[in-house]
């Protein structure tokens, strides 16, 4: 680790570099120099990453568009290169470690802690959609084939269930059903975007709340954060990951399906700084179809951890025998609610466009 530090030219001599963090795929180090200067040191996981050089040419690109777009250095992450001008080091173990400049009086929230920190996420990954509008999504690569695809992930699951590896099937033929029920439906996003009307852009794949960073005094949004999964998508896909996550009244993994609910207050609010931070850079089919995005990645997510579950728990880190199966339940008790609500949704994005 500590050879992985002085591979790049530091402004001072590092004198600690401890964990930091919360994250479950890199490991993370906080580095602090003599001269009180602050950088985050990354070990990539190159079990889940297996392209290092593509993945951070992607990271590269687009960190340095974000940084002609807004001229403020807390803006968008900024890529310390190696004393040998590369923006990634291999050590002799074939490990990869890359490093950012800290960004100074700033915080990471895991929950919201009132709806206004929501609306601040929403302004984040809006200005991300905007200030990247006009990049050429094209020449990103793809860190994870078919990420967001969800009629592949219909077909994944159709294998699962055809294989039944584990002999769950026969205890989950509700939710077996609720999917199968769906399928006719599940594709239209990317029907929509053969047809032109939804544009390819460079999306972030992974729009979480703890994946802003927020100024520790205003709590204005800063930058967003954790570019690993930058890849071609739809801004429906970014914005309906957001609101599966933040919009949903209960936890991820609630047992108690009467807690869970999609909250119109939330989806509004999120909504509202999304639109806001895209500005006009979104056509009007991308609007009216972020309520689409919200319900098939909500699905699509769900088909996931059931899918998973029917493997026997090979992708998802678990902490319960049927942890895997509470979530897709959750899930799926989302996508219900968001029919039925469906009306009200539609009718909150055309009063906020």
């Amino acid at each position: 680790m500590l050879d992985a530090v002085y591979q790049f030219p530091l402004k001072g001599k590092p004198v600690s570099c401890e964990p930091y963090g919360e994250g479950h795929i890199n490991r993370t180090y906080l580095v602090i120099t003599d001269l009180e200067e602050w950088y985050i040191l990354q070990q990539i996981n190159t079990r889940v990453f297996l392209d290092v050089a593509a993945l951070m040419e992607n990271i590269g690109n687009v960190t340095r568009h974000l940084a002609r777009e807004d001229s403020d250095p807390r803006r968008t992450l900024t890529i310390v290169p190696t004393k040998d001008g590369r923006d990634y080091y291999v050590d002799s173990a074939g490990e990869a470690f890359r490093m950012y400049i800290f960004v100074r009086d700033s915080l990471c929230l895991q929950q919201p802690e009132t709806p206004r920190d929501l609306y601040r996420s929403g302004q984040a990954f809006g200005r991300f959609q905007r200030q990247l509008a006009d990049f050429p999504a094209h020449t990103l690569h793809e860190t994870i084939v078919n990420f967001h695809n969800t009629p592949d992930r219909y077909r994944i699951f159709r294998e699962a269930v055809g294989r039944d590896v584990k002999g769950r099937l026969l205890e989950v033929g509700p939710e077996v059903a609720f999917v199968m029920s769906r399928e006719h439906r599940a594709g239209r996003l990317q029907e929509m975007q053969r047809a032109g009307h939804l544009l390819t852009r460079v999306t972030h794949n992974d729009t979480k709340l703890n994946n802003v960073l927020l100024d520790a005094t205003t709590r204005e949004a800063l930058c967003v954060i954790d570019l690993d999964t930058v890849m071609p998508g739809l801004a429906a896909h970014d914005f309906g990951d957001s609101i599966r996550f933040g919009a949903s009244t209960a936890a991820e993994d609630e047992k108690d399906l009467e807690k869970v609910s999609m909250s119109l207050d939330l989806f509004e609010t999120y909504a509202q700084g999304f639109l806001e931070g895209c500005g006009d850079s979104l056509n009007p089919h991308e609007i009216a179809a972020l309520p689409e995005g919200a319900w098939a990645m909500t699905l699509e997510c769900g088909v996931r951890f059931l899918t998973d579950y029917l493997m026997g728990d090979v992708y998802f880190r678990i902490h319960r025998p049927e942890h895997n199966l509470d979530r897709c339940r959750t899930q799926f008790k989302l996508v219900a609610d968001m029919e039925h609500k469906w009306e009200q949704m539609a009718a909150i994005i055309a009063k906020l466009s």
